[in-house]
């Protein structure tokens, strides 16, 4: 500080002195410089301080780039007029006996949404919006109507490949499929469908998450979206923001709000060419039961551990013994039962696939070629919300080989396939892949159970829940919403 006053003082001597001396010209080329120090000194004393490390925030300056690789959209009208006429509209007609005496045969009705494929009139919908249908009609974005025949569905996936019928099929628009395995959480997409009969209605969001398991089937590998998804919805497209398709529209929780769910467009690009010329989903087999070895910390698992191989099938006819933890499928990571059995169901019987397995500490490469599974994976006829105002958490019901990769008997509890984010599951730490046991100290067997674990529970705040991890059980205090 005394040296930025040096300026003043030495000032006033000069001016004490006879004007010309040669004092005065020893000493000007120094005060020139103690003054433009003084006046740097005066500039800058505002912004700093000696006892703070820096500004108490920043704002960037006019004309500053933006965040790097980040371009908000300004408007989603360009998109949607490039890629709205090649949504459709699905409504499904199956014939009842009627409700009454004076009713010989009535016609019930299903609405949908969908998006064609091929300019000769392929296009994917949802199976639960035609899987009953006797007469099928689509109805394109320009008002004109075709017939359509269902070429092939698929229950466990939720997918279903339609054909239009009549004249006129040439040149139809149609829609380019993106890459789903590419997705990011918070990337932009946009839902268009037909909300309660409303055409052509768009909605915006983003990717919430992926990889979820919502209780719908086997094959449970959703996206996540916020983007709005209402009845009327079912089959029509994703998209993201280079008007590609991205996903298949499917599923909503009726007792939440921003939660929509679409199938990934990579898993129906695999099962389109099955759909196409079978009709039908051929499964492939390996032949083995997997569990999940528990997963230590907040890393993720390192592969599904094989637990048993049945005698004759492809996984014994190419040496795969139990205690081998299977690691990927043709090059896809494989983390859990459910993972691995996607990857293997979706390859058609006689595909050559390659599996990458951990043995002893080595990583080895084995070719197998599938077989057919013997039987289809059961589809679960029974799925709740699991009161996800009061828990947060969806539940099905535990059976078939999903009983079996657990290592439980049937029924032995109920599985969570869904946690809310934020919800009172989720804060105590519960998560997809648990098996809750109990509640309140009262056996839940089934999702039946579960529901009236649920009800007698009536106005209390907190709720005992025993649930089951891999071998450990744990009990934990949920407090209710």
């Amino acid at each position: 500080m005394m040296s930025f006053l040096l300026p003043a003082v030495a000032l006033a001597t000069l001016a004490a002195q006879p004007s010309g001396g040669q004092a005065q010209s020893d000493l000007s080329p120094w005060l020139k410089a103690r003054a433009e120090e003084y006046r740097e000194y005066l500039r800058t004393r505002g912004s700093q301080r000696s006892d703070a490390p820096g500004p108490l925030w920043r704002e960037r300056a006019p004309g500053d780039a933006a965040l790097p690789g980040f371009a908000p959209p300004t408007s989603l009208a360009p998109l949607i007029r490039a890629v709205s006429h090649s949504v459709v509209n699905v409504s499904a007609m199956a014939a009842s006996d009627g409700a009454g005496p004076l009713v010989s045969e009535a016609e019930q009705s299903s609405l949908g949404s969908g998006f064609i494929l091929t300019p000769s009139g392929y296009v994917v919908t949802n199976n639960h919006v035609v899987e009953k249908a006797q007469k099928i009609q689509v109805r394109l974005a320009d008002g004109r109507e075709f017939p359509a025949e269902a070429v092939g569905r698929d229950a466990s996936t939720d997918v279903a490949l339609l054909r239009l019928l009549g004249e006129g099929l040439r040149d139809l628009p149609f829609t380019y499929l993106g890459d789903s395995d590419r997705l990011e959480v918070g990337d932009w997409v946009m839902a268009i469908g037909n909300p309660f009969g409303l055409d052509h209605s768009v909605s915006q969001g983003i990717i919430s998450a992926k990889e979820r398991v919502i209780g719908v089937g086997p094959f449970d590998d959703f996206i996540q979206t916020d983007a709005l998804i209402n009845p009327g919805n079912s089959g029509g497209p994703l998209f993201n923001m280079r008007g590609e398709v991205v996903g298949v529209n499917t599923a909503i929780i009726t007792k939440g709000q921003g939660i929509g769910f679409a199938v990934p467009i990579n898993m129906v690009k695999d099962l389109l060419p099955n759909l196409q010329v079978n009709g039908r989903l051929e499964r492939g087999w390996l032949g083995v039961n997997i569990y999940e070895e528990a997963r230590t910390g907040q890393g993720p698992s390192k592969g599904a551990v094989v637990k048993d191989v049945f005698r004759g099938s492809p996984a014994a006819g190419v040496g795969i013994r139990p205690g081998d933890r299977l690691m990927a499928v043709n090059g896809h990571p494989v983390e859990s039962y459910l993972q691995l059995l996607r990857r293997i169901a979706f390859l058609p019987p006689g595909t050559d696939a390659t599996l990458s397995l951990l043995r002893g500490g080595a990583v080895r490469e084995v070719r197998v070629k599938l077989g057919q599974r013997p039987a289809a994976e059961p589809t679960p006829t029974a799925v709740t919300p699991g009161d996800v105002d009061r828990l947060g958490l969806v539940v099905r019901d535990i059976s078939g080989n999903v009983a079996s990769s657990l290592r439980l008997p049937p029924y032995s509890g109920v599985l969570v396939s869904l946690v809310l984010a934020g919800g009172p599951a989720d804060q105590v730490g519960i998560r997809a892949g648990d098996v809750v046991t109990e509640i309140n100290r009262r056996a839940v067997h089934d999702v039946r159970a579960f529901n009236a674990a649920i009800e007698n529970l009536g106005n209390e705040r907190t709720a005992l829940l025993r649930f089951q991890r891999g071998e450990v059980a744990k009990y934990v205090a949920v407090r209710l919403e």
